[in-house]
C-alpha cells in the first residue's frame, strides 16, 4: 500500500464527475442552452475564449466553463472542431473543410471531410457560390463558412483546397534504423513522408494516410490499408484512390437498378425491329454492348444506289430517369472508366452488363436512329424511334474483318456484314471529301491472364472494321445533333475548338527544325494538318510530327452552346451512341424523347420518376453538367493512362539491365524522355548521365546538343537505351545510354547531314541555355 495512504489528508480541489451536470456554477454563469444559443448564433468559430469573453467570465469562472464544456461534449450536446472551436453535436463547425459529394440539380452538395459523431450521419450542405462560377466538381475540397438554414445547412466557399491535401497514397517502407516511411505512388512526387502511426499496416502495404504538418516536416498517419501493391488489380486500385473515382454503388442505387431492370419493354409502344439481322461489332474484350448496326440497299427508286441504315443504341433513358438515385449517381461519375483489369461502370452491373447491354438473341429496349444515305455517302434524312431489337450476333472486330476478307466463314456474312461494308464505302467517300483530321497513332493494349498477370503489352491493331463502326457512330451523332436543332431543343454538344495561335506558332517553330514550312496566314482546317503528314510521307519523323500535331489540338469538351467539332470537320456534333458509359449521351437521348414525343407509359412503381425526357433541372443545369462531365472525362483519361503505365513498368521490370530500342518523346534542359518502341511508358535519361560534355537546350528544336561534338538528342529520334529502373508502383522508367555510347553519331537535326551545321547552336550565336552533363542542378552559364 502506498505510504501516503496513511498520511493526513491534504487540502485539494476535487475534480467533479464529468457525467453529472448538476455542478454548482458562479452567479451569472451561462447554462447549457445559453451556450448552445451563442454557438449557433456566432458569426465566427466559437472556442472557449470567445464564449468566456461573450459572457464576461474571468478567473475561476473560466475554469468552471472549461469543465462545463467537457460535460456538454460528453453528453453529446456539442463537438469540437478545427482550432478547438465548438459546434452543436450533429451540426457543422462555422469554418471547416468540406468535400463536394454530389450535384442535386443546379446545386452542389458537400459533406464534412471529417465526421466523428457516432450514430449521426454527416449532414449534407448546399453550397452557395457567389460571383464567378468556380467550376467546383464532385471530389473537390473546400474551406467553407457554414450556417444552419431552416432544417438544413448551407456552405459558403472561402477557398478551394488542393485535392488529397491531407490524404496520401503510397507504399509503406522500412528504412535503415527502423524508421517507417511512406513512398508516394505518383511518379512526379519523389518525397517520402515519415509515418507516425502505422495502424494495422505493415511494410510493403499500399495504404492511404492522413498528412499532418507541412513539408519538410510533414508526417503521415495510416488510415486505410489497401493491400499488396503488386497484387493483381492493384494498379487500377491505385488510380481509383489517387483520382477519387467512385467505385462502389450505394445500396439505394443498387436496389433501384434491380427495380428498373424489371420494367416492361412496352413492345406494343415501340417500333419492332426484331426481324432485322442487326449485329453488334465490338472489341473482343468488350464488357458492355451499347450499339448495334444494320444496313441494306434502299428500295426507293429516288435513292438508287443509296442505302438505308439503322444505328440502334441501348435505351438507357428508359431505365435511368431524371432525378432518380441512378441518375444522381451516374451524373456524379460522368462516365465509365476502363482499366486493363476492370471497369468502373457509370451504371450498376444490373444495367450496364445486363438489361442495357445489347446481347445476342435477347429482346432489348433501344433508341433507333434511321438513316438514309445517298450514293455519294451524304446522309439525306434521319428519324428516331424507340424500338425493341434482338441482336443477331455479338461479333468481335477481328472476326468481322476476317469474314469480310474471306479468311473465315460467318453465317451473317451475306445478310448483315456485306451490306454494312457496302454502305460504309459510301460513308467513307463522304468522310474523305470532308477531310477530318487523320492521325493514325498507335493504342496500347495490355493483355492479362485469368489471374490478372501481364501476358503482353502490344499495339492494338487498326482494322477497317474499326473504321466502319466509327463512321456509323459519327453519322448517328451528327443526326442526333441536327435533329434536336431542327426541333429547337437543347443539345449537349461535343465541342472541339480549333488550335490556338500560340500552339500553331509552337508547331511552326518545331516543323522548321525538320525543314518543313508551315504558313501562319492560311485558314487552318483539319486538312491543313493532313497535308503536312502527307508531305512527310513514311519517313522516320512521321510519328513524332503526328504526335506534335496532336499536342497542338485543343481538349474536347461538352457544352450546350455549339462551337463545332474541328477535328471531325463538322458543324454540329453530339454524343448519342454510348449512354451506358457516358452521361452526355444520356442527356441527348432524353432530349430526343422530349423533342419527338417518344415518352412511354409511366412505371407502376410510385418511387420512380414518371418521365424519361429532360427534366426542368436538366434544362436549367446543362452548362454546369457539361463542365462537370468534361472534368470527369479528363479524370478518367488520366487514371487509365497512368494505370497502363504501371502495367508497362511491371512488364518491363523483368528486363531491367537490357538494351532496348527506344524513341525520344520529349526533351527538356534537364534531360530527355524516351519510350520503348511498341510498348510505351515514358522514362527519363538525365543529362547528368550523358558524359562530361556540356549540352545546349534548343527549345524550338526540342533538342539537347553537345557543345563540343555536336551530338544531338532530338524529339522523335530512335536510339538504343539501357533500362536502369522500372517501378510498377508509380509507373516510372529510367534509362541511360549503353556503355560506350556517350556520344552517338547524331549530328545536326533529323534532316541534316553530318557535314551541315547543327540548328540552334550556330544560328543563335553563343547560347545562354546550357547545361553541363555533370551539373544535375542545371545552373545556367552565361
Amino acid at each position: 500500500m502506498p505510504n501516503d495512504m496513511n498520511s493526513p489528508p491534504k487540502p485539494a480541489r476535487v475534480k467533479p464527475a464529468r457525467s453529472k451536470p448538476s455542478r454548482v456554477r458562479p452567479a451569472g454563469f451561462p447554462n447549457r442552452q445559453q451556450i448552445l444559443d451563442f454557438i449557433a448564433q456566432s458569426d465566427t468559430p466559437a472556442g472557449k475564449r470567445e464564449i468566456a469573453r461573450a459572457f464576461g467570465l474571468s478567473g475561476q469562472e473560466k475554469i468552471a466553463l472549461k469543465a462545463l464544456l467537457k460535460d456538454m461534449a460528453d453528453e453529446g450536446l456539442i463537438d469540437i472542431g478545427p482550432a478547438r472551436a465548438f459546434h452543436k453535436m450533429g451540426g457543422v463547425p462555422k469554418v471547416t473543410v468540406l468535400r463536394i459529394a454530389d450535384v442535386d440539380g443546379s446545386t452542389l452538395i458537400a459533406i464534412p471531410e471529417r465526421w466523428e459523431a457516432e450514430g449521426i450521419p454527416p449532414p449534407r450542405l448546399r453550397v452557395i457560390e457567389r460571383g464567378k462560377r468556380s467550376a467546383l466538381t464532385v471530389g473537390d475540397r473546400i474551406l467553407a463558412r457554414t450556417e444552419e438554414a431552416g432544417a438544413g445547412w448551407v456552405a459558403h466557399p472561402m477557398k478551394k483546397l488542393a485535392k488529397g491535401e491531407e490524404l496520401l497514397l503510397g507504399v509503406v517502407e522500412k528504412a535503415e534504423g527502423g524508421a517507417l516511411l511512406l513512398r508516394p505512388v505518383d511518379k512526379r512526387n519523389r518525397n517520402v513522408t515519415r509515418i507516425t502511426d502505422l495502424g494495422t499496416a505493415k511494410p510493403g502495404d499500399l495504404v492511404l494516410a492522413e498528412a499532418a504538418g507541412r513539408a519538410p516536416k510533414m508526417t503521415a498517419r495510416v488510415t486505410d490499408v489497401l493491400g499488396d501493391p503488386f497484387a493483381a488489380k492493384s494498379f487500377s486500385l491505385i488510380a481509383i484512390h489517387k483520382f477519387g473515382i467512385p467505385f462502389t454503388f450505394p445500396d439505394r442505387v443498387e436496389e433501384e437498378a434491380l427495380t428498373v431492370a424489371k420494367l416492361p419493354l412496352h413492345e406494343a409502344k415501340r417500333e419492332d425491329l426484331r426481324h432485322l439481322p442487326i449485329v453488334a461489332i465490338d472489341p473482343v474484350d468488350a464488357r458492355d454492348f451499347d450499339d448495334a448496326v444494320w444496313a441494306a440497299p434502299d428500295e426507293d427508286e429516288a435513292n438508287a444506289s443509296g442505302y438505308r441504315a439503322i444505328v440502334a443504341i441501348a435505351d438507357v433513358a428508359y431505365y435511368v430517369r431524371p432525378g432518380s438515385n441512378l441518375d444522381r449517381e451516374a451524373r456524379k461519375r460522368g462516365n465509365s472508366v476502363y482499366f486493363p483489369d476492370r471497369v468502373v461502370p457509370m451504371l450498376p452491373h444490373q444495367l450496364s452488363s445486363d438489361m442495357c447491354s445489347l446481347r445476342a438473341e435477347q429482346d432489348r429496349a433501344a433508341m433507333a436512329c434511321h438513316l438514309v444515305i445517298d450514293k455519294h455517302g451524304k446522309v439525306t434524312s434521319w428519324r428516331f424511334t424507340r424500338a425493341v431489337i434482338r441482336v443477331a450476333a455479338n461479333i468481335p472486330y477481328e472476326q468481322a474483318q476476317s469474314a469480310i476478307d474471306g479468311e473465315t466463314e460467318n453465317p451473317l456474312l451475306e445478310t448483315a456484314l456485306k451490306p454494312l461494308w457496302a454502305c460504309w464505302a459510301l460513308l467513307a467517300k463522304a468522310r474523305d471529301k470532308r477531310e477530318p483530321l487523320d492521325l493514325d497513332l498507335p493504342e496500347r493494349r495490355v493483355v492479362l491472364d485469368d489471374a490478372g498477370k501481364i501476358v503482353s503489352v502490344a499495339v492494338r491493331e487498326r482494322l477497317d472494321a474499326h473504321r466502319l463502326i466509327e463512321d456509323y457512330m459519327i453519322a448517328a451523332n451528327v443526326a442526333a445533333a441536327k435533329a434536336l436543332e431542327a426541333k429547337k431543343a437543347p443539345v449537349m454538344y461535343r465541342i472541339h475548338e480549333p488550335p490556338s495561335r500560340e500552339k500553331l506558332i509552337a508547331l511552326k517553330d518545331y516543323l522548321k527544325t525538320f525543314d518543313v514550312e508551315f504558313a501562319m496566314g492560311q485558314v487552318i482546317r483539319p486538312a491543313t494538318f493532313n497535308r503536312l503528314i502527307a508531305k512527310v510521307g513514311d519517313s522516320d519523323v512521321k510519328p513524332q510530327i503526328m504526335e506534335q500535331i496532336l499536342r497542338t489540338q485543343t481538349q474536347a469538351y461538352y457544352c450546350p452552346q455549339n462551337a463545332g467539332h474541328f477535328g471531325l470537320a463538322l458543324g454540329s456534333y453530339a454524343h448519342f451512341t454510348s449512354p451506358i458509359r457516358r452521361y452526355s449521351d444520356l442527356l441527348v437521348h432524353r432530349a430526343l424523347v422530349g423533342a419527338y414525343g417518344l415518352e412511354l407509359p409511366a412505371p407502376k412503381d410510385k418511387d420512380l420518376p414518371e418521365k424519361t425526357s429532360l427534366s426542368g433541372e436538366d434544362l436549367t443545369n446543362m452548362g454546369r453538367v457539361g463542365e462537370l462531365i468534361s472534368q470527369h472525362e479528363r479524370r478518367a483519361m488520366e487514371a487509365e493512362r497512368e494505370t497502363v503505365d504501371r502495367y508497362v513498368a511491371a512488364f518491363l521490370a523483368l528486363r531491367v539491365g537490357e538494351v532496348l530500342e527506344a524513341r525520344i518523346t520529349g526533351v527538356q534542359n534537364f534531360g530527355f524522355f524516351a519510350t520503348v518502341d511498341g510498348l510505351g511508358g515514358d522514362g527519363l535519361v538525365p543529362v547528368s548521365t550523358l558524359g562530361a560534355e556540356r549540352f545546349y537546350y534548343d527549345e524550338a528544336g526540342r533538342a539537347l546538343e553537345g557543345m563540343t561534338t555536336g551530338t544531338r538528342f532530338t524529339q522523335g529520334q530512335r536510339l538504343p537505351l539501357r533500362l536502369v529502373e522500372a517501378d510498377p508502383i508509380n509507373g516510372s522508367l529510367r534509362f541511360e545510354l549503353p556503355e560506350g555510347a556517350s556520344h552517338l553519331p547524331f549530328r545536326g537535326g533529323p534532316n541534316r547531314g553530318p557535314g551541315r551545321p547543327s540548328g540552334g547552336l550556330h544560328r543563335r550565336g553563343r547560347p545562354a541555355n546550357i547545361r553541363h552533363s555533370n551539373n544535375p542542378k542545371g545552373k545556367h552559364r552565361k
